[in-house]
């Protein structure tokens, strides 16, 4: 389904807002390189639907369930520089897009290597 336009303005200032609190506050030597692939907005902006990237050798699901419990924390530091109607609930998953591409990659090569 089609975002719309403010659904498109508000994701963004999300993202942007919340990859300068990713800098400041969570990203250190030990949890690799965070970042937001994308913010989808509910039809209402009540839900953000934050997707967050991981690379590195740090657990995934460990900072996964850090960005969890400080949910409330971006939630208010978003809202103290965003102003929506609704301060919308934030919703962290990992995005997998990545890994899944380099499968497809390493697959690819297999298959050419195979086809020679």
């Amino acid at each position: 389904m089609e975002e719309s336009r403010r659904q498109k303005r508000v994701s963004k200032a999300i993202k942007e807002e919340l990859s300068r609190h990713i800098i400041e506050s969570f990203q250190d030597s030990t949890s690799g390189l965070i970042t937001i692939t994308h913010v989808s907005m509910s039809k209402d902006l009540k839900n953000a639907y934050v997707y967050l990237s991981i690379l590195g050798d740090s657990p995934k699901q460990e900072i996964l369930d850090l960005f969890n419990e400080r949910r409330g924390y971006l939630r208010k530091a978003i809202a103290t520089k965003i102003k929506l109607k609704y301060n919308p609930l934030l919703i962290f998953s990992l995005d997998n897009s990545f890994e899944y591409e380099e499968k497809i990659q390493k697959v690819m090569k297999m298959l050419k290597k195979n086809e020679k």
